[in-house]
């Protein structure tokens, strides 16, 4: 029997030759919560906006869906992100779509080390700053409502 020492050469092709029989494949998935959770670190961003399915998704999980918004296309050596938002009344557009790329660009890279060619940011809308204070007042308001009518009938049937 004899042991034969690989000298540093043949040790560097056997290395070479084993990455390249073991390739790794990083799922849509996780680029895409990887780029969601990047985007939502943002000051600026209000929500992301999804397709009715992430909607559904964050509503029976009861969990923030990070992935909702992004879309992520990979081609042979890189990666296109389309990140779709509605920002914060006030916000400063420009900077918060710049902002997004930068960031989005950076986790993506740093964590998969794919090259990411482009992170395209569409704005879908801006959200008022009052509309959830609006809502949850007329919310209140009609709740009282209901209340008050019950209050009424309960006293009319006992006058009967």
């Amino acid at each position: 029997m004899e042991n034969k020492k690989e000298t540093p050469k043949e040790s560097k092709k056997n290395d070479e030759k084993n990455a390249s029989e073991n390739n790794i494949k990083i799922s849509n998935d996780v680029i895409e919560m990887i780029a969601g959770v990047a985007a939502n670190e943002v000051q600026g961003v209000s929500e992301m906006t999804g397709g009715f399915a992430g909607g559904i998704t964050e509503i029976l999980s009861g969990k923030k869906n990070y992935s909702k918004g992004i879309k992520v296309n990979i081609n042979e050596s890189s990666v296109i992100i389309d990140v779709n938002i509605i920002v914060e009344y006030g916000a400063r557009i420009p900077d918060v779509a710049f902002e997004i790329q930068k960031r989005v660009k950076t986790a993506v890279e740093n964590m998969t080390g794919l090259n990411v060619e482009e992170v395209n940011v569409h704005v879908q809308g801006v959200a008022l700053p009052d509309s959830k204070k609006k809502s949850d007042e007329g919310k209140e308001k009609s709740e009282h409502k209901a209340e008050e009518k019950d209050k009424n009938q309960k006293k009319q049937n006992s006058k009967k």
